[in-house]
Order: C-alpha cells, then sequence, then structure tokens
C-alpha cells in the first residue's frame, strides 16, 4: 500500500478512494474564466485541478482563483523555481515539478524547504516525451526503464532535501509503455502514484488509450489518482475518469446504465432511450444500476442484477425490478416510469423512506 498524501483537504494514498484530476485550459491569469472552468470540473467530479503556472502573473492569480473554488490546486511549473516559490506564497495546494529541471541543487533545496514549511506535496511528473537526453541515448529512447531511472532521479535529488511528501507519474503516449513503467516504478516506491497515458489525442481514441493504460494498471491494484488526457473541454476528462474508474470497480456513484448491443430482435431504440436515461438521470448520486435492453429475451433474465429496467417487447416496453417484470407499458411511458423508479430508489437511499 502506498503512503498517504494530503492535497489541501484531498487524501490520496494510504487506501483513499482513487482521485480524479484534470487540468484547466484556460490562460491562469483570466482569473473569471479560469474559475468558471474549476467550478465546472466540479460539478462533473473532478476533486484536483491543476493550473499552468508560466509568468509571475499565473502565480499571483493563484489566490483570488482560489477563494472562489472549492478543490485543491496545482501549480504546474517548469524551469523556474522562483514561480514554485510564489506559487506556495499564494496559497497553491500542491506542486507539479520535475527537480531537475528547476536549476540547481540550492534551487531544489529552496523550494523543498517552502513545500514542507506549507505542508505542500510535490508531484515529479515524468513524460516520455522530454526525458533527460543522456538516459534517451543509454536507453535507445524512451523506454520504461528509462522513464523509471529518470523519476528516480528526481525523486533522490527531494530526498537528499529530507522531503518525502511526494506524488510521482511516469507517462508515455503509448499504452504499453506506461503501463509498463507504472509497474516497474510500483515495485521500488510506496509513494502514491498519479495515472494517465499522456497525449493520447482526441476524445474518441484518448478515451481508448486511457481505458486500456488506466484500466489495466488499477486492476492491478496500481495508482492512487488518474487524469484522462484528451483535447478539448477538460470536463471530457473527468466523465471519462468516472467511466474507468467505474469499470474498474472503483467508484460507486450515480446511475450505471447497461445496455445489449441490439440485435433483430430489438423493438425499441435502445440507444436512444439509453442516452435520454444518461442525461435525465446525471443528478442522482445514489449508487444504482439501469437496464434499457432491446427484448423481453435479454431483458429480466440478463439483467436480473439491474436495479430497475425496461425490456422492448412488441411495441412496448416491460418493466422490470431486479429481474421481475412488474408493468408493460407504452412509448415514452416507459422511459419516463423508469426515471421515476430510479428517483425512488435514490429517496428512499438518501432519507430511508
Amino acid at each position: 500500500m502506498s503512503r498517504t498524501v494530503r492535497i489541501g483537504r484531498q487524501v490520496i494514498g494510504g487506501g483513499a478512494p482513487v482521485a480524479i484530476q484534470s487540468m484547466t485550459n484556460t490562460d491562469t491569469r483570466d482569473v473569471d474564466a479560469t474559475v468558471q472552468q474549476i467550478l465546472a470540473l466540479e460539478q462533473a467530479g473532478c476533486q484536483i485541478v491543476r493550473l499552468s503556472v508560466y509568468d509571475t502573473a499565473c502565480a499571483q492569480a493563484i489566490s483570488a482563483i482560489k477563494k472562489r473554488v472549492h478543490i485543491p490546486l496545482v501549480a504546474d511549473i517548469h524551469f523556474d523555481h522562483r514561480l514554485a516559490l510564489r506559487s506556495i506564497e499564494a496559497g497553491v495546494d500542491k506542486l507539479r515539478i520535475n527537480p531537475g529541471n528547476i536549476g540547481s541543487q540550492a534551487k531544489v533545496q529552496e523550494v523543498a524547504s517552502a513545500a514542507q514549511a506549507n505542508g505542500i506535496p510535490i508531484r515529479i511528473g515524468v513524460n516520455g516525451g522530454s526525458l533527460e537526453k543522456e538516459l534517451l541515448a543509454r536507453y535507445g529512447g524512451p523506454t520504461p526503464q528509462a522513464m523509471v531511472e529518470s523519476a528516480l532521479k528526481h525523486v533522490a535529488m527531494l530526498e537528499t532535501c529530507h522531503f518525502t511528501d511526494m506524488v510521482i507519474s511516469v507517462k508515455h503516449s503509448t499504452v504499453k509503455q506506461t503501463v509498463e513503467a507504472y509497474r516497474l516504478l510500483a515495485q521500488k516506491v510506496d509513494y502514491p502514484l498519479h495515472l494517465g497515458v499522456t497525449e493520447t489525442g482526441t476524445v474518441r481514441l484518448g478515451i481508448v488509450k486511457s481505458a486500456m493504460g488506466i484500466g489495466a494498471l488499477l486492476l492491478d491494484g496500481i495508482g492512487d489518482t488518474l487524469r484522462v488526457s484528451l483535447a478539448g473541454d477538460p470536463v471530457r476528462e473527468v466523465t471519462a475518469a468516472k467511466d474507468i474508474l467505474r469499470a474498474a470497480g472503483l467508484y460507486n456513484q450515480g446511475v450505471e446504465i447497461i445496455a445489449c448491443p441490439t440485435c433483430g430482435r430489438t423493438t425499441v431504440d435502445v440507444e436512444q432511450i439509453a442516452l435520454e436515461l444518461e442525461r435525465r438521470v446525471a443528478h442522482i448520486q445514489t449508487p444504482l444500476k439501469a437496464a434499457v435492453m432491446g427484448c423481453v429475451v435479454n431483458g429480466p433474465g440478463e439483467a436480473r442484477e439491474a436495479d430497475v429496467g425496461i425490456a422492448g417487447a412488441a411495441g412496448d416496453a416491460i418493466l422490470f425490478r431486479k429481474g421481475e417484470k412488474v408493468a408493460r407499458l407504452r412509448g415514452q411511458d416507459a422511459l419516463n416510469a423508469l426515471v421515476e423508479e430510479l428517483e425512488l430508489l435514490d429517496k428512499q437511499a438518501r432519507y430511508g423512506e
């Protein structure tokens, strides 16, 4: 089990639930735009958010941003140790740096001392695309072994400063390289690991690559926090992260919708009903399972583990609970009844009715 690290009020490691992270793509100096994006990420379920801090104005904006949001802020910093110090002064909750690229050991010590004095953890973030030239030459490229060696070198720099409040990531744009690097790293350290496949691309392929890489590691019991990296709206990263965690059996909030893949027996529009159901029950946080099945052959029986569901039946739909048929309904009435059943179960769970 990894050691515990506290990021503001959020705890990761030590057996805590895997935390969902994302990163803003607004100009950090634009406080209003950045706050609005963070609030949208919070609403979607994000628990930790990272900001690009590339100049003094970005660091100074942290204080104003922090007053208007509710989740911990992480300052993403490269090359300039002074920006790390200013971010700490502004009240940031965590730093993301690589000690080896912010200057001399004296500068690393200065950052480590300030972070330790303020209870600020540091994530060492190694990426396959930005490894040290010496390691690339020795290993013939950004191999998993090269990435892990880079991470351990940065860890040693902070440990020399008697700083151990660390999180580590070793991301690559290739799924196989990423998984191998994390598995190797997990054998060598007990620091919490931040999972992710970097530079995954657009939403379609990015989600597939992230699900494969992050999911494989989660099923190995590796990982304490994660970010799904996608080009575009970061809210989609949070949604995808929740879906990956749910598929791995590590996220137990909201309605999980199962639906059959459809076949020639299908008598209702499974896809449209499932999409509409997803939209209408997004507000429910009670862990429930709902089923949308195309016919009675694949209906109550195969979906008996669902709390409630519907199955097509010759133009109508059967409503069932835990595999038992309870009503036959027509058209939109079936979807409305399914939503009502889920809202009732949610109310009973929350208020004990």
